[in-house]
């Protein structure tokens, strides 16, 4: 917890655990999601011989990916929101993170970042190549 000007700064636990567990949970809902779809798109059609699907399956894709893409954003935002919050210090590359929650926010960006342009390189072969082409 950090002071500030006497008063104790409280951060609730909800809310550090969203931004550390919510992109982790975006990010492999994602996975899992595009592993669904993408059988159940292509596997009756490479059944009988083609590689078609329904248009309708990349727009579904791109929605999924769109809107788990702005949970991990939101929990970004939330763990950089707490950090500030918690940390004495302004500079995020001299942050030291000494406390439970300072770490947990802190490491809530950075996994943020991280898994947030994993999904990013997951969603963007939807734009370029088929479903199915990109599954074989």
């Amino acid at each position: 917890m950090a002071v500030d000007d006497g008063k104790r700064v409280e951060v609730s636990p909800g809310r550090l655990w969203f931004g550390l567990a919510g992109p982790a949970a975006a990010w492999a809902s994602l996975g899992f999601i595009d592993i669904l779809i993408t059988w159940r798109a292509c596997f009756d059609p490479e059944q009988f011989g083609g590689s078609a699907m329904h248009p309708v399956v990349r727009l579904l894709y791109i929605a999924a990916a769109a809107a788990l893409f702005g949970v991990g954003l939101a929990a970004g935002i939330v763990s950089y929101r707490n950090w500030r919050t918690l940390s004495a210090v302004r500079e995020i590359l001299e942050a030291n993170a000494t406390d439970r929650r300072e770490f947990m926010a802190l490491l809530g960006v950075f996994v943020s970042v991280t898994l947030g342009m994993g999904m990013l390189w997951l969603a963007v072969p939807p734009f370029m190549i088929q479903i199915c082409t990109r599954a074989k």
